[in-house]
């Protein structure tokens, strides 16, 4: 049944794309839950990083599940309601105001690369085969889900993938600034473990500006909130955590912090 599959550990929440019949294919029902899964996580203060990874060893996403298109795609109003799904899923990750690392191994096509250009950090297996093939389907692809590559890889690279549709491995998405690391298949799940127990210690406060930050960054300036980002910053500096920071630097100790 494809799914998305949840999994705790610790301050980790992780979210499976479980669909191996189809190499991971995103539904429409799996991209709402995809959606509802990252929202949830985000709710959950003892959460401090969310997780994205496919279910097995061979896919991260394969793109969408093309078994739908004929039902769920075949008009202009079910086209519109199927891309409300799909927008959803993309806009999850970057509203959630925690990270959000994908964890990337085997196929990472058309959707599932627009699923891993809105999280936070990349990470990937060297294995890993990375397609924009919308040019051969005849899809288009939205101006923000454009904004976000040409951010992250710029205009030269995003033209290239999008105007080729050619396949790219991890060396050159490495290379591009797609992904941030890249490590053998076994290494893998360590690397991102590693990762992540990194990042949950550090202030969750400092990371939901550094995060809005970023986000205000690449967004279309008449959508900007500069007032709220400086109410985050200063937030920080007001926080228990602020505090707790300093002692912990004199006292040559980690940090314990509680996110206020």
């Amino acid at each position: 049944m494809p799914e998305i599959l949840k999994h705790r550990s610790g301050a980790v929440a992780t979210l499976i794309i479980s669909n191996p019949a189809r190499m991971n294919a995103m539904s429409r029902d799996m991209w709402l839950q995809l959606a509802d899964g990252i929202r949830e996580a985000d709710a959950d203060p003892s959460v401090r990083v969310v997780v994205l990874r496919g279910e097995g060893e061979k896919s991260f996403v394969s793109g969408a599940d093309i078994s739908q298109f004929e039902k769920m795609r075949s008009n202009a109003d079910a086209q519109a309601e199927y891309e409300r799904a799909v927008n959803g899923g993309y806009k999850a990750p970057t509203e959630c105001s925690k990270p959000v690392v994908a964890a990337i191994r085997g196929i990472c096509i058309g959707g599932g690369l627009g699923l891993a250009a809105a999280c936070d950090v990349r990470i990937c297996s060297d294995d890993t085969i990375f397609r924009m093939p919308a040019g051969r389907m005849g899809l288009g692809y939205g101006p923000a889900g454009v904004r976000r590559f040409v951010a992250m890889i710029g205009a030269a690279n995003t033209a290239d993938l999008f105007m080729s549709a050619r396949k790219f491995g991890a060396a050159e998405a490495l290379r591009i600034g797609f992904v941030s690391q890249v490590h053998a298949p076994d290494k893998l799940d360590a690397a991102v473990a590693d990762y992540v127990q990194m990042v949950s210690e550090n202030a969750p406060l400092t990371l939901a500006a550094a995060k809005f930050g970023i986000r205000e960054a690449l967004s279309d300036p008449a959508d900007r909130d500069p007032e709220r980002a400086l109410k985050m910053v200063q937030a920080c500096f007001d926080s228990e955590d602020y505090r707790e920071g300093r002692t912990a630097f004199m006292e040559k100790r980690v940090p314990q912090f509680k996110g206020r």
